[in-house]
């Protein structure tokens, strides 16, 4: 067996690890043949090496076996360079042409070493592969063949609501489209969910996270995260401190809606109403009740002697189910017989209408939904259903505005702080004209759609 040594107590300005013994087979004497050698290279006498090695200063090692292991890899990459890959990685953190990048960046996108990376950079400044700019920053003057796919992450809001259902599916129609690499994660409609999400998405190291969770409270801790990780975010729905928001203009949406249910009382009752409901849900925060805001003055822009006193506004949790139970409690208890009643979105509309159906008493009310849902879609297609109406806005498209706009983010074009939907009433009359498909999808009852969703 060969033998190497290394010191034990004695340090000299030449590895003794290093070295190569002689690749013939070693007599005897081969150990002090590799003392020799060692006091050729160490200019230390011969006797004096014996004695280090009797002493315990010089003991002898086997050939490491990460010798072995990069001796196994440069045989498989015989070719290959490791500086030029390591270069070439540099090159590539670079997303879009003319970002310039702080040298903390490129060692997290490159996954060197600081040294490495700040040699590497500089080398290749030196070339002139890249340029130093100001606040000690680097451009690439290196314009790649194509440009570089985004990972992007996307928390769903729940899969059980039929509007995240089309959200989430347009999203992912629109990430193939652009060649853009999605993460999905689904946030359950539970606080604790969505901030275990945030925290997977910053793991995985995503350039962008799309964000679709309505619980208000947590806005600012799921958001604080990304921006910790420097991951630039875009809000749907919920507001969160420091990121583009996405979604419905609410108190618009809440407006047309209003107006649209004074028109209807004006003409069917003369105007004559005895009671206002608007059918909230708390914990989605200010932003999105704000729906019913601009509904109560939708409805007392069309009926101006509206009495403030008889608009009533309940939390109605968001769900098909639980409003069905908390309309009928309140009918109960109120004596009002020609009731206008706003939703904050669908499923609150029909679960209000369910009640009403089963005490009889569906002639008292006029309902206005919000989403326009395909649950909404089909009530609307009910010859003589008190659901006037359902203001859209069009989830199935949501993914042909977020994708472009997280693109347009990352390639640091100027966007706006927030995009708003469009929204459009829609009604018996025209909902076959914005959505003539819905006649392929077989009938079914809001009960079936519904039930142990959210919305």
């Amino acid at each position: 067996m060969r033998k190497t040594f290394r010191l034990a107590k004695l340090t000299t300005s030449r590895p003794v690890e290093n070295h190569q013994p002689y690749q013939r087979k070693l007599s005897v004497h081969s150990g002090e043949i590799l003392l020799r050698r060692f006091e050729v290279w160490c200019n230390i006498p011969f006797p004096v090496v014996k004695r280090l090695r009797n002493k315990g200063f010089l003991m002898p090692q086997r050939r490491t076996s990460s010798a072995n292991i990069d001796r196994a890899k440069s045989a498989q990459s015989t070719y290959l360079v490791g500086p030029i890959l390591r270069a070439c990685e540099v090159l590539k953190s670079f997303r879009f042409e003319g970002e310039s990048i702080p040298l903390h960046e490129l060692v997290t996108r490159t996954g060197l070493n600081k040294t490495t990376a700040f040699r590497a950079a500089q080398t290749l400044a030196a070339g002139g592969l890249l340029e130093r700019v100001a606040g000690n920053r680097y451009r690439s003057v290196v314009h790649p063949n194509r440009e570089r796919s985004f990972r992007i992450g996307y928390a769903a809001m729940t899969t059980k609501s039929l509007f995240a259902r089309d959200v989430t599916e347009s999203i992912r129609v629109a990430a193939a489209e652009t060649c853009t690499e999605l993460i999905e994660l689904d946030n359950q409609l539970s606080a604790r969910v969505a901030i275990g999400n945030s925290e997977k998405l910053v793991r995985e190291r995503v350039d962008l996270a799309i964000e679709f969770q309505v619980c208000h409270d947590i806005a600012p801790l799921v958001a604080s995260k990304f921006a910790a990780a420097g991951i630039p975010m875009i809000a749907v729905h919920t507001p969160h401190p420091g990121a583009t928001f996405f979604g419905g203009n609410n108190y618009i949406a809440g407006r047309i809606g209003g107006r649209a249910l004074g028109r209807w009382a004006l003409k069917a009752w003369n105007g004559k109403v005895d009671s206002v409901l608007l059918l909230g849900h708390a914990a989605t925060g200010p932003l999105t009740n704000s729906r019913l805001t601009g509904t109560a003055v939708g409805i007392t822009e069309i009926l101006p002697g509206l009495d403030s006193s008889a608009i009533v506004r309940l939390d109605a949790k968001g769900g098909y189910a639980e409003t069905m139970d908390i309309v009928l409690k309140h009918l109960a208890r109120s004596n009002a017989k020609r009731i206008l009643v706003g939703a904050i979105n669908d499923a609150v509309a029909l679960g209000a209408l369910r009640a009403f159906t089963e005490i009889g008493r569906l002639e008292d009310c006029a309902i206005m939904g919000q989403n326009g849902t395909i649950a909404a879609r089909g009530e609307l297609r009910v010859r003589g259903s008190r659901l006037i109406g359902s203001v859209a806005f069009f989830p199935e498209k949501y993914g042909d505005h977020l994708m472009p706009l997280a693109l347009g983010i990352l390639r640091r074009k100027c966007i706006p702080p927030a995009v708003f939907i469009k929204h459009t009433l829609i009604t018996a009359q025209n909902v076959d004209d914005f959505y003539p498909n819905d006649a392929l999808i077989p009938p079914t009852d809001a009960d079936s759609l519904l039930f142990g969703r959210y919305h």
